[in-house]
């Protein structure tokens, strides 16, 4: 007989963080099986091809779009296309009444599929806010992150993680692109924000108190979520929120005033911050350690109920 094709599959792994290598590799073929030989003997099978990805990658249909699975733990695998079985030799239609057989059966085809390669953050906490509403002096000052940090729109280009510990809470916190008005139908920098915010157990949203309106852009960050959950069927708005008035060393007691009024209208509580002052940050971190840690208690809970001995336990 001969040997089974090499089957591709895909592993999620911690050791990486980037897709980038799929950018200039992206085929990948597994071998034949080998034919089968003299004396018997069977064809040995072809490995298979196994394709590292870093935790977070889903893996899409080209064809449909569909989201075929999503990589998330460390280690697991998701079979994209089984080896083909190999041909029946000659041998093994030997029967009783028949010892000489010519009869045989070729192996199966090769098949192929293409994919998309779609990688999503994985952090406890997405700050959410328009361009320049201090996000990334935000994380600098509570975390390891050492953004860009310029009095510009857009100065976030890409991610930027950070890990916060507070008390005996470690949270892994993300610095994304900034939003604006269409965000959730791709202007701006809004879908490689979007994606990211899918896999965050929190939202931090804050808002500049330098600004005017500011329940206005409240309003807008929100609509945009609530826009971009419903053309791609995710629950972005409906993550746990902390909202928190950034900038307030920048401003007048008066206009304070005016931005407390103003935001109140939204009927959210808010924390008033200043990040390169240093105020107001530890019952922000508070706040997002308290729901970070009811959010892992549900997951852990929802795990245990899934969990199920098998006999030999």
């Amino acid at each position: 007989n001969g040997g089974d094709g090499g089957s591709i599959i895909f592993k999620a792994t911690d050791r990486l963080n980037t897709l980038i290598d799929y950018r200039f590799q992206q085929h990948h073929k597994a071998k034949n099986g080998q034919p089968g030989m003299g004396r018997n003997r069977t064809g040995p099978s072809a490995d298979d091809v196994i394709i590292p990805l870093p935790l977070g990658t889903e893996i899409i249909a080209h064809d449909t779009q569909d989201v075929l699975t999503d990589l998330v733990d460390e280690g697991q695998e998701y079979l994209a296309l089984p080896g083909g079985r190999g041909g029946r030799g000659n041998a093994s239609f030997v029967s009783s009444t028949h010892q000489a057989p010519r009869e045989t059966t070729p192996g199966q085809p090769a098949k192929e599929m293409e994919v998309i390669l779609r990688l999503k953050l994985l952090a406890d906490v997405g700050l959410l806010g328009l361009p320049n509403a201090g996000k990334s002096t935000f994380i600098s000052s509570v975390s390891n992150a050492k953004p860009k940090i310029a009095d510009y729109p857009f100065t976030t280009l890409k991610p930027q993680l950070g890990m916060v510990r507070h008390h005996e809470t470690d949270m892994v916190m993300a610095d994304l692109p900034g939003l604006i008005a269409g965000a959730s139908q791709g202007t701006g920098l809004g879908h490689q924000f979007l994606k990211h915010t899918s896999r965050c157990a929190v939202l931090l949203h804050l808002l500049d108190a330098t600004q005017p309106n500011l329940a206005e852009s409240y309003r807008t960050i929100r609509g945009e979520l609530e826009e971009y959950d419903a053309d791609y069927g995710t629950s972005v708005a409906k993550l746990p929120e902390v909202v928190a008035l950034s900038k307030i060393d920048s401003i007048t007691e008066e206009t304070l005033a005016e931005a407390r009024a103003d935001l109140k209208t939204v009927k959210k509580d808010f924390f008033e911050i200043s990040s390169a002052a240093q105020k107001g940050l530890s019952p922000v971190l508070d706040a997002l350690a308290d729901k970070v840690n009811a959010v892992r208690a549900i997951s852990s809970q929802e795990d245990a109920q899934s969990y199920e001995p098998s006999e030999d336990v």
